[in-house]
């Protein structure tokens, strides 16, 4: 990995994005924090919950309050300075698409904290937040070919369709593994520098795109310091739709680094996919309650929570340095290896906790159990709203994920 000659000028911009918006979730979100508690928007203790008191939601708030204003102060800062070249594949449209989506998206995973939205709105909102998107002309163009090298171009519906996947498949997979404190808000401060250094490199040389990743960095670094173990505010839904689009976005814009995403993300897209499978393969449906994530299964094999988090950031650690020192189609290899090595691991890990804990893959019991599991989560929904006083979110993201399962 070499980086491009002159990216010196974009360091003192990048670090200035970082600690700024560091500072700004690192004040905000106590404010947030006492907003939700006042409207009642916790997570109380329950069946599927570790947390032993009520715990504020709503913390992507905090995350747009930092990332937007900071984006916009950079941006024309850089104008007017003139410090970097601005990619001609990012124009006010493109970063229309970033901004507003990405405020659009915490105001509607906003609106599932406070009325716990049936799975079928919240699906409609992510889809629509992926066509914000689209409708700014932010699509992939090409990806890598696996097979005979080069580049597969996209166009058209292809493109679009390929596009809203993405996004939404983004958003979900930050969703899945957002089950333990500090997972999802430090997964995504290891993407998002990832996709920062990426960007500084010879080959792609976009250190505009470094400064909006490093201001996600920075807006998350800040936010970890209150969602770490033990945590005094969840990410919510708010949370898991703002990082999960942001990151779908900054993997697009400028040259597609789609696949170095992917590899990145490796660990809460395995994840996902994994226990879909595993599930449809039992014969349930992909989106019932259960313990087989990856995060449950190491805090059944003993670990506690804070090892959990910290081993799976060392895997997320290693798959970013995998994708420093591979390239093109080389990421997409990797990728697929550790989609394989991955479901062995899982295979072997589930059944020795099986064996030690008596734990298997069934659902959950739950008590006020409702139907329509939601695309992208694990719990049951409420109706189509539900006062917030009644069956309180079982997740600290976005539409039901695994959150506060009593080990």
């Amino acid at each position: 990995m070499r980086f491009a000659p002159g990216i010196e000028t974009a360091l003192p911009l990048m670090g200035l994005s970082l600690v700024v918006a560091a500072l700004i979730t690192l004040v905000l979100t106590p404010f947030v924090a006492d907003l939700a508690r006042r409207h009642d928007v916790v997570d109380r203790p329950g069946i599927r919950r570790v947390n032993e008191r009520p715990i504020p939601r709503g913390g992507g708030l905090a995350l747009v309050a930092a990332f937007v204003p900071v984006v916009i102060v950079a941006t024309l800062l850089n104008s007017v300075l003139g410090l970097l070249p601005t990619p001609g594949s990012i124009g006010l449209p493109e970063m229309a698409g970033l901004l507003i989506g990405g405020v659009l998206a915490a105001v509607m995973g906003w609106l599932d904290d406070y009325f716990q939205l049936r799975a079928r709105w919240q699906m409609a909102g992510q889809v629509l937040v992926a066509l914000v998107a689209v409708v700014f002309g932010v699509t992939v163009d090409f990806v890598n070919n696996p097979v005979g090298g080069g580049l597969i171009r996209l166009n058209g519906a292809a493109a679009v369709a390929f596009t809203l996947v993405w996004i939404v498949g983004t958003i979900n997979s930050i969703n899945f593994i957002d089950g333990l404190d500090g997972l999802s808000s430090g997964i995504g401060v290891i993407a998002a520098i990832t996709l920062g250094v990426i960007s500084l490199t010879s080959v792609v040389n976009e250190p505009y795109v470094a400064i909006l990743c490093f201001a996600l960095a920075g807006a998350l670094l800040g936010f970890l310091r209150w969602n770490f173990h033990p945590a005094s505010i969840f990410v919510g839904t708010s949370g898991v739709m703002f990082v999960g689009y942001s990151l779908a976005m900054l993997s697009i814009l400028g040259t597609a680094k789609v696949a170095v995403a992917m590899l990145v993300l490796g660990v809460p897209i395995i994840d996902t996919f994994w226990i879909i499978v595993r599930r449809l393969a039992s014969g349930r449906s992909p989106f019932s309650a259960d313990r087989g994530h990856l995060h449950h299964r190491l805090l059944d094999l003993g670990l506690s929570h804070v090892q959990t988090v910290l081993l799976i950031y060392g895997l997320c650690v290693g798959l970013a340095l995998l994708a420093f020192v591979l390239s093109g189609a080389a990421q997409i290899y990797a990728f697929l290896l550790f989609v394989v090595g991955a479901g062995a691991l899982l295979l072997l890990i589930s059944r020795r906790a099986e064996r030690g804990a008596g734990i298997g893959g069934a659902a959950v019991p739950v008590q006020d159990a409702r139907p329509a599991a939601p695309i992208g989560g694990d719990g049951p929904r409420s109706p189509l709203w539900s006062p917030r006083q009644q069956a309180p979110k079982a997740v600290d993201g976005a539409p039901d994920a695994p959150r506060r399962v009593d080990g």
